[in-house]
């Protein structure tokens, strides 16, 4: 799986960090989304596709 996020669409809601921690994280500064692994390990995957599927921004993209 590879992850890509969008920081001109975040919103900064942190709902991608409440569902994949490990994955994303937010600026301290304005809230918007931070990447930390574009290519999490495979336990990770449901958590991260969660993130994708309530980013009310629609602001993550996965390739599978």
């Amino acid at each position: 799986m590879r992850v890509t996020v969008d920081q001109e669409k975040c919103v900064g809601s942190g709902q991608c960090v409440l569902s994949a921690e490990k994955v994303f994280d937010q600026r301290d500064e304005d809230g918007i989304v931070v990447l930390l692994d574009p290519e999490p390990p495979a336990d990770q995957h449901d958590d991260v596709r969660q993130a994708a599927i309530v980013c009310p921004a629609m602001a993550i993209d996965l390739v599978e």
